[in-house]
């Protein structure tokens, strides 16, 4: 077994394979950038190296300087992660020549997977079922319009070295091919260094399920169940589950062993995955098809070790250093459901777009994963696990994916699964910065979701005019304003002894009107009266009970005999109260003085429809149009890219352009604006 490894990796991942080597008594070494100098990873690892600068082009990009640190440290094997040089080819050929172990699998078996067009080749020649297309050379933009009318709307233009949703564009017509081909090659091209474009047809109603396969270098090959990855929004992962509601016994069987022909045919040992796409229209389930091959370790995988009680990073430095798998395919089995949400730095309240800057607060619902070296230990404390690679004070650089946290729950059933991530969601204390916990809790909550029915379109399906929080019971409501009644007379109550106005320990006012909702058009109003031993709202008895301390920013409630946590924060007006993916503000006014409010005037923001404003911080890669032009509904105005990705930004009504205020090539600061229309 190897005495010292590197990872070539930073953040989560990173934090993740140093605890499973550690805990096998093997010394890590951490590379890292300017960025992540005082990052969780590098304090955690035995030894660590400075490799460059912030960007990834010129740090953890770059080979040579990830094996000049392995020799300077005397590290005997690299383990990639995932993204980086995790699939290079290069990578994995240099490390060979120096005598360093690669982490993974055989340079043949990533050379012919990393291709997207040459592993459509390989997989059909295996027996695998494949997506029709075209996997040639495409020539120009006219090229792609005939061979996707040839294969029929709609369509997937997809980057040949492409993952992780870049480089891909779905086109329902011509005019989608014309707008998106060009820049489904620049993102190629920027993101992975080839701007060769493959095309294939768009199954309908798809699902996204994949096969996690294990081998090792002694021809044994194993496939470890499926993960459901359906639930997706710009073709990125967003919720992953183990095992998979739609996938029979049959169905797994057949999948499996197509994967692992397809392993076999080119060799594989170490970790991989093979993603098959599958027609929720089918009801027997049989038509999956082949997508590509992931050649490392996949950011879902903690999903499979929960429902196996495997360690597949554990395994994969196992099988780099020699060793047989010591478990069959019969040993492979299911215990319980997993389910893993990515927390991501990125405002869903505003079309999702990328939040960087600091950290200011963190608290996430429970530490980092330990792993105890069972299956318990993979499933997490009480069935919740956090991989994270953050800390508090820290910033989510723009340099990077904008992923803070992996939360993985484990439980007996599917909706203990669902259940617990709604709990430790309404944990996740984040400040700072957008997040996307809301979003997550209010998918666990859907009732598609919880129904199985899902597809990749679901968020595009499910909320098609954006996202507004979690929809709330009137349950929920009453509940929540019976807390805001009880927080407002101990505040109170605390306010009149401050003030020395009283003396003892008198009852502050019991009967409260709440309203909730920020504005007072869609919002509700409701009364709550405090006794001694009871609540009621609008007359009506509400069981609740916490203990709160004046201050106290977030709160476990009983709440009609369910568990919840609540976060609080105190408003000019009242409070904002958020649980179950959602803010409810709370304006709170004694009963006897609430009348004298009624008609306050209310702010009405400003009119910003005339401007076409820079949704996020990037770079303005092209503007379409000019000023005098007319425009109309959907017509693309200017093209953004952030995050190493072109967001194209259209036109949401029909308008001449007046004036146009930034240049291409520019840098542009969140809200700036772009060109106002007359």
């Amino acid at each position: 077994m190897f005495k010292k490894i590197l990872i070539a990796n930073r953040g989560e991942i990173a934090c993740r394979v140093i605890k499973t080597a550690r805990r096998m008594g093997i010394a890590t070494v951490a590379v890292y950038s300017d960025a992540d100098a005082r990052a969780p990873f590098v304090k955690m690892a035995d030894e660590a190296v400075h490799i460059g600068p912030s960007p990834a082009a010129e740090s953890y990009l770059i080979a040579d300087k990830i094996i000049a640190a392995a020799k300077q440290t005397g590290a005997e094997a690299v383990h990639p992660g995932y993204g980086f040089l995790s699939e290079r080819t290069s990578f994995a050929e240099a490390l060979a020549k120096e005598g360093i172990e690669f982490i993974g699998p055989p340079v043949n078996a990533i050379a012919a997977m990393g291709d997207k067009i040459e592993s459509k080749k390989l997989a059909k020649e295996a027996g695998v079922n494949v997506v029709p297309g075209f996997v040639g050379e495409i020539e120009d933009t006219d090229h792609a319009v005939r061979i996707s009318e040839e294969i029929g709307y709609p369509v997937m233009m997809k980057a040949s070295a492409g993952g992780g949703g870049k480089g891909m564009r779905l086109a329902y017509s011509e005019k989608d091919v014309r707008e998106g081909f060009e820049a489904t090659k620049r993102e190629g091209l920027n993101s992975f260094g080839d701007d060769r474009v493959f095309i294939e047809k768009f199954i309908l109603n798809p699902r996204h399920i994949e096969i996690q396969i294990l081998g090792d270098k002694h021809g044994n090959i194993l496939y470890l169940n499926e993960r459901e990855c359906s639930i997706q929004r710009r073709h990125q992962k967003v919720v992953e589950e183990a095992p998979s509601p739609f996938v029979t016994p049959k169905m797994r069987k057949a999948m499996g062993e197509q994967c692992v022909a397809l392993s076999e045919a080119v060799g594989y040992y170490s970790a991989g995955t093979v993603e098959l796409i599958v027609s929720g229209a089918d009801p027997t389930g049989e038509s999956f098809y082949f997508l590509e091959m992931n050649t490392r370790l996949q950011v879902e995988h903690p999903v499979t070790e929960a429902i196996t009680g495997i360690d597949l990073v554990e395994q994969m430095i196992r099988v780099a250093a020699g060793e047989k798998l010591e478990m069959t395919q019969g040993d492979i089995g299911i215990d319980g459901w997993s389910i893993e949400n990515r927390v991501y730095a990125e405002d869903p309240y505003r079309g999702f777009l990328p939040s960087t800057g600091r950290l200011v607060e963190y608290q996430p619902p429970l530490e980092g994963w330990t792993d105890d070296g069972s299956a318990n230990g993979r499933r997490g404390v009480d069935g919740v696990r956090v991989d994270d690679g953050v800390y508090e004070g820290g910033e989510v650089s723009m340099f990077y994916d904008p992923m803070i946290a992996k939360l993985v729950t484990w439980g007996e059933t599917r909706d203990e699964a669902a259940d617990l991530q709604i709990q430790a969601l309404d944990a996740f204390r984040i400040e700072g910065l957008g997040h996307n916990v809301d979003f997550l809790s209010a998918l666990m909550q859907h009732p598609r979701f919880r129904s199985g029915e899902l597809t990749t379109g679901f968020i595009a399906e499910e909320y098609p005019d954006g996202f507004e929080g979690a929809a709330a019971s009137d349950e929920l409501k009453r509940g929540l304003a019976a807390i805001g009644g009880i927080i407002a007379t101990v505040d109170a109550d605390r306010a009149r002894r401050i003030d020395q106005q009283l003396d003892g320990a008198l009852y502050a006012p019991g009967d409260w009107a709440v309203r909730i909702g920020e504005r007072e058009e869609g919002s509700t109003d409701y009364t709550v009266v405090l006794e001694e031993d009871s609540i009621t709202v609008d007359g009506k008895p509400v069981d609740v009970s916490f203990d709160y301390t004046p201050g106290e920013r977030m709160i476990a409630v009983e709440l009609e005999g369910e568990t919840m946590t609540i976060q609080l924060a105190p408003t000019n007006t009242g409070y904002a109260i958020t649980t179950r993916g959602r803010t409810h503000y709370l304006r709170i006014l004694p009963k006897r003085i609430a009348h004298l409010t009624k008609h306050m005037i209310e702010k009405v923001p400003p009119d910003l429809s005339k401007m076409l404003i820079c949704p996020m911080p990037g770079l303005l890669v092209k503007l379409h149009v000019a000023e005098g032009e007319e425009v109309q509904p959907g017509q693309p105005l200017a093209t953004v890219e952030a995050m190493k990705m072109e967001n194209i930004l259209r036109a949401e009504k029909e308008g001449t352009i007046a004036a146009i205020n930034a240049a291409e090539g520019e840098s542009l600061a969140v809200d700036a604006v772009i060109l106002e229309l007359e």
